[in-house]
């Protein structure tokens, strides 16, 4: 079964004094590319968390988060008094000096000043970390999960992408034989408009089998189907398979296009243009296969 590498995962855990929300956001891409916030608290724990993800994941877009909502009257954020009297004190010694008027609004003027304001953000402790920790692992779950159930709907796609593949390729038998016989008549045909001339009907014959030759798609339709089925079963590996995928399908791609310029006809063009149409459509979506 086949994942896909979009994904969504989010848990939350109550702390006595927090609220802690990870968030995790996954799309498409190459290889991992992983962009973290994490809080200062928490900060020295980033290698250990960009390591879980990079186990878990291995592939896609990532964006990691975590939120801290506190709660309670231990806010972290605290206004700096000391700091806040000093400047009232300093503002009114200037404002006699100078002979100037002092704010109105005091709040407002003293709360913008730096410093006035400070965070002091305690370190978090061990049995705190492997709590926030187990909430990584939880939200990294609902991402993985998450991933199943679009991997099913893709794999779900494709099934029927392949089947209206194999469907068109079953049709293409019906015009063979007929193409053969309309290009030797025109051959032929066209020969008999210069009649007067005379030619070697052996080396004719000869030409004539090494053109029908040339135009024989058989080679094209066996390898096409070997493809086809070689994609169904790469699907049922499981995990991983995004890349293969992708160039079994540009292998597809080579033998449909060989298709069409060998095709010479009307109506085998026109299956070949719809398998081209299926075909980009599973292109487009095996670009988000893990």
């Amino acid at each position: 079964m086949i994942q896909s590498m979009t994904g969504f995962g989010k848990a939350t855990v109550e702390l006595p004094s927090k609220k802690v929300t990870i968030e995790i956001k996954a799309l498409n891409s190459k290889q991992l590319d992983l962009s973290t916030r994490i809080p200062s608290i928490y900060r020295e724990n980033e290698m250990e968390v960009r390591n879980l993800l990079l186990q878990k994941l291995e592939r896609g877009k990532v964006d990691f988060s975590i939120f801290i909502e506190y709660i309670g009257k231990d806010v972290p954020t605290q206004i700096n008094v000391a700091a806040i009297e000093n400047y009232y004190l300093q503002i009114k010694a200037i404002a006699e000096r100078l002979h100037l008027p002092e704010p109105t609004d005091w709040f407002q003027s003293l709360l913008r000043l730096p410093d006035a304001i400070h965070t002091d953000q305690p370190e978090a402790d061990e049995s705190e970390w492997e709590t926030v920790r187990a909430t990584i692992e939880e939200a990294i779950q609902h991402l993985c999960d998450f991933r199943i159930q679009e991997g099913a709907m893709l794999q779900q796609l494709f099934e029927q992408k392949i089947a209206n593949i194999a469907r068109l390729l079953k049709e293409v038998a019906v015009y063979e034989s007929e193409r053969v016989a309309k290009i030797k008549a025109r051959i032929l045909d066209n020969l008999q408009k210069v009649a007067e001339q005379d030619y070697d009907k052996n080396r004719f014959e000869q030409e004539m089998i090494y053109y029908i030759e040339k135009l024989d798609i058989n080679e094209e339709k066996n390898r096409l189907d070997n493809h086809l089925k070689y994609f169904l079963t790469t699907m049922e590996k499981g995990l991983g398979q995004g890349k293969k995928l992708g160039f079994i399908a540009q292998e597809m791609g080579r033998e449909i296009n060989t298709l069409g310029s060998k095709s010479n006809h009307a109506e085998m063009q026109k299956i070949v243009v719809q398998m081209k149409d299926e075909l980009e459509q599973i292109k487009e979506q095996v670009l988000n296969v893990l």
